[in-house]
């Protein structure tokens, strides 16, 4: 099986987009218009990739959104669904433990057990070895949190250590220690644009997933200017722009769920027609 990175930089060039589209179905978000159609999770989550997948480089269903009775087939429905269309998916479920409970997690990306996504993002808070059983999956992709884009995230991810760095800095070295099957990237929030640009310095190779351009205001420009990486010389750079709510809420005033799901194709074309300004101007 192809490396997760090889394939997404695949995806990039066939659709000429770095745009991840969030897959949070949360219904409280819902216009009555679409509320009242009653759609489960994995019809609501079609209808969006139908609306999205000309500009998707990939999809990233956040785990919280899923983790019911009904919500593991509905995830498994929407990779499924996601594939037959050609586009990886990242799952963003932000694991991290040690043992056999990490083994088990990773157990997620199982072709036969799991849902069978393509990549998945990880807390590095343990150490090296929480990450070990995903790290083996070579053909797997990982994201593994380093400057995250919520506010809060500077409580910990900015205290200095001893050495004078500042702890996302030092995340980011280690993930670049850990890359040992090139399937390593990092998450860092478009909306620390200074940042971005500092572990970019630190790893120039590694590919980014960058949160924060759509509802939270990012800095776009930033996004891939220091988000995109190039895995070999000449080869179009990889990485990956998230917007979740800004694409799949985009049409919260629609009448009708026609309307609706158009909303979310068109915004997710806006954003890729945004992006590229930068990737042609870079």
């Amino acid at each position: 099986m192809a490396m997760f990175f090889d394939r997404l930089r695949e995806r990039i060039e066939a659709v000429d987009s770095v745009v991840s589209v969030g897959l949070d179905p949360d219904p409280a978000r819902l216009p009555d218009s679409v509320a009242d159609a009653d759609l489960p999770r994995w019809a609501f989550n079609r209808r969006i990739i139908d609306a999205t997948h000309e500009h998707a480089a990939c999809y990233k269903p956040n785990a919280a959104f899923y983790e019911d009775a009904d919500g593991w087939r509905a995830l498994r429905e929407t990779i499924a669904y996601a594939h037959g269309k050609d586009v990886p998916v990242l799952l963003d479920a932000k694991r991290g433990d040690i043992g056999n409970t990490a083994r088990q997690y990773a157990k997620i990306l199982d072709d036969d057990e799991g849902p069978a996504a393509d990549a998945i993002t990880l807390n590095p808070y343990l150490g090296r070895d929480s990450l070990d059983p995903f790290l083996q999956q070579a053909e797997k992709g990982i994201f593994v949190l380093c400057r995250t884009s919520n506010p809060g995230g500077a409580d910990l991810q900015d205290l200095e250590l001893a050495s004078g760095e500042p702890l996302y800095e030092r995340v980011a070295a280690l993930a670049d220690l850990w890359n040992e099957h090139g399937n390593v990237g990092l998450v860092v929030g478009a909306t620390a644009p200074e940042e971005l640009e500092e572990v970019r310095d630190i790893v120039p190779d590694v590919p980014f997933l960058v949160p924060g351009v759509g509802a939270q205001g990012g800095d776009a420009e930033a996004a891939v200017e220091y988000g995109l990486a190039e895995r070999e010389p000449g080869e179009t750079p990889v990485g990956l722009v998230n917007s979740s709510r800004g694409i799949i809420f985009a049409g919260e005033s629609a009448t009708d769920p026609d309307a609706y799901f158009d909303a979310a194709g068109d915004a997710a074309k806006r954003l890729k027609r945004r992006l590229n300004q930068y990737r042609e101007s870079g």
